[in-house]
Parts: structure tokens; C-alpha cells; sequence
């Protein structure tokens, strides 16, 4: 089930982020990803559009938006491989006209699902809190 975010998910969204990122942005510093979990508690999740996966009563995925822009897609590793990731972009495809993502050059589990789903590079750019390279995606349908 896919629901709109309510603020008693914070600290689940913060817990799947973490699981998540761990496993996707292993070469992000300690300290870049204790700003990133502020970030999302004090910036986000107040101006993102924001929704989360419920597997058995628990939040175990989201996806924020940011107008047109996935800010965000997380989904705690235990449940990669199951479509879910393609349902919570496939609701956002169904409310937003176009879609963007910006990735991480070195996230190669999240690039090859936004290949699988039809995203497309168009640009690249150093990240400058980061200093790793990122490449902005565009959604072309097939």
C-alpha cells in the first residue's frame, strides 16, 4: 500500500533512509549523511510532496517530490527486487506530466533502476557538499 506521508513516519522514513543509503551511497562521509538526515527532518519533509510504501503495517520505502523532481526514493534493502520502487515511481509518473532525478555517478543500484524504468542522462556535474559527481536523469517513456 502506498499512502500519503503523515509526521509519525518521520523516524521510519529516517530509519529506511539509512538502511538504504548504506547499501547505495557507501562512499558518502559520515558527516554528509548526519547533515543529509537533518535535512530531511527540517527541510524535506515540510515542502515535499511525499509518499511512503506500508508493507505489514510498517513504512518500509518512500518517494519525495519537489515539483517534477524525484528528491527522493529510498526503500530498505530487505524489499529491493519486488516492483516496489517501480509502483511508488509509477504513482508519482501518474500525478507529475515529466519526471527528473538526479543520481550519483557511483550509485549503481539506483542508476540501473532508473535505466530499467526509463530514465536517460542528460548532464553531470560535481555535487559540490559531496564533491562526487552526479547525473541528472530525465523520464523518457519507451
Amino acid at each position: 500500500m502506498i499512502r500519503k506521508y503523515k509526521e509519525q513516519d518521520t523516524e521510519a522514513i529516517i530509519s529506511v533512509w539509512r538502511s538504504a543509503s548504506a547499501v547505495a551511497h557507501p562512499f558518502l562521509s559520515q558527516g554528509f549523511m548526519d547533515q543529509g538526515e537533518q535535512d530531511i527532518r527540517n527541510i524535506y519533509l515540510k515542502f515535499a510532496e511525499t509518499w511512503v510504501t506500508i508493507i505489514d503495517g510498517q513504512v518500509v520505502g518512500f518517494i519525495a517530490m519537489a515539483e517534477d523532481e524525484i528528491g527522493g526514493l529510498f526503500l530498505h534493502p530487505d524489499f529491493h527486487g519486488q516492483g516496489l520502487g517501480r509502483d511508488m515511481v509509477d504513482l508519482v509518473r501518474n500525478i507529475k506530466s515529466n519526471l527528473r532525478v538526479e543520481v550519483f555517478e557511483k550509485n549503481t543500484i539506483g542508476r540501473r533502476f532508473y535505466a530499467a524504468y526509463g530514465f536517460q542522462g542528460t548532464e553531470t556535474y560535481v555535487h559540490d557538499a559531496s564533491g562526487e559527481m552526479v547525473i541528472k536523469l530525465d523520464y523518457l517513456p519507451k
